[in-house]
């Protein structure tokens, strides 16, 4: 386990998620009639911090919120999770992020999230000092100017910098690549940034250019990952669950990851305990609200991937 001082930082994205349950998203436009509405803190960063506080480590948040109501709110909920939230930064005239998710019957989503340029802004380069005490950096792309200090800072003090890749413009992406020792990328991520469509082939397109470890994720197809010191594209497949919601998967698949890092792990270790992870939070709704603890991602991954030596 990490001790206080050492554990991951997360940074980036904390939002107020919105999330309706609606039986079928697929016949276009019109009028639709939720039959569940799950309200919570969340966002890319949070709930990593969150998944990674759940399974035993020492989490802590730099994010930016507004100085009104909801941004205290959120904060004290993701505080109350065991998260450090010291760090997190409130903006006068700011206004705090807030997303709509529809989750269907098989647990697919859609997500619109909205936030605010001045909230958004970058920070001052002196607040990323507090990267180099934490034994791994996990920066999304959500608030790009911190997540690029972070990134550097950690890189600087030899700790593992790690970039959650998804959808951004690709100008963002490339921003931030350079500055990561481990790119773990969402599928659809991995295609803006190395223009590759397939999982594999993007995770060596962005290894060969950036020269770091790289993988990417395709849900339940599983994980593709690569490194500088290993031939081939390995894979690393999802354990079997019964899938009741996939928001927030990745984000947990990125706090267990990076907690499994700061912690020692080999990488193909850290990959299947995340996936581990992940699996289990598909199976409740509520994103952030899935995040299993430490003993079922072990008893998971003990089930799923014992037979793989």
């Amino acid at each position: 386990m990490t001790q206080p001082g050492d554990g991951v930082l997360f940074v980036g994205a904390l939002t107020l998620d919105t999330l309706y349950q609606i039986d079928d998203f697929s016949r276009g436009p019109g009028k639709y009639l939720a039959r569940g509405t799950v309200r919570t803190a969340s966002g890319m960063a949070s709930t990593a911090a969150t998944a990674a506080a759940r399974l035993g480590g020492h989490a802590a948040l730099w994010a930016s919120v507004g100085d009104d109501d909801l941004g205290a709110s959120l904060i004290a909920e993701i505080a109350a999770e065991g998260v450090d939230c010291s760090n997190v930064r409130r903006v006068p005239g700011g206004r705090t992020a807030t997303a709509a998710i529809v989750v269907d019957a098989t647990g697919e989503r859609w997500v619109i999230v909205d936030y605010d340029p001045l909230t958004q802004a970058d920070p001052e380069p002196a607040a990323a000092a507090p990267a180099r005490r934490y034994a791994a950096v996990m920066a999304d792309v959500r608030w790009a100017g911190a997540s690029r200090l972070a990134l550097d800072a950690a890189r600087e003090a030899g700790r593992h910098a790690i970039l959650d890749v998804d959808h951004a413009p690709k100008e963002v992406l490339e921003r931030l690549a350079p500055s990561a020792t481990h790119i773990v990328a969402s599928a659809p991520g991995a295609a803006i940034l190395s223009g590759k469509a397939s999982p594999g082939d993007a995770a060596g397109e962005i290894c060969a250019r950036y020269g770091c470890f790289v993988c990417v994720t395709d849900g339940a197809a599983g994980a593709f990952w690569t490194a500088p010191d290993t031939s081939g594209i390995h894979h690393v497949p999802t354990p079997r669950v019964q899938v009741v919601d996939t928001n927030g998967a990745g984000d947990v698949f990125h706090g267990a990851f990076a907690l499994a890092l700061a912690e020692g792990s080999p990488r193909e270790e850290a990959l299947r305990f995340a996936s581990a992870a992940a699996a289990l939070k598909c199976t409740m709704i509520g994103g952030r609200l899935g995040a299993p603890n430490r003993q079922q991602t072990l008893d998971l991954m003990k089930a799923s991937y014992d037979h793989c030596g």
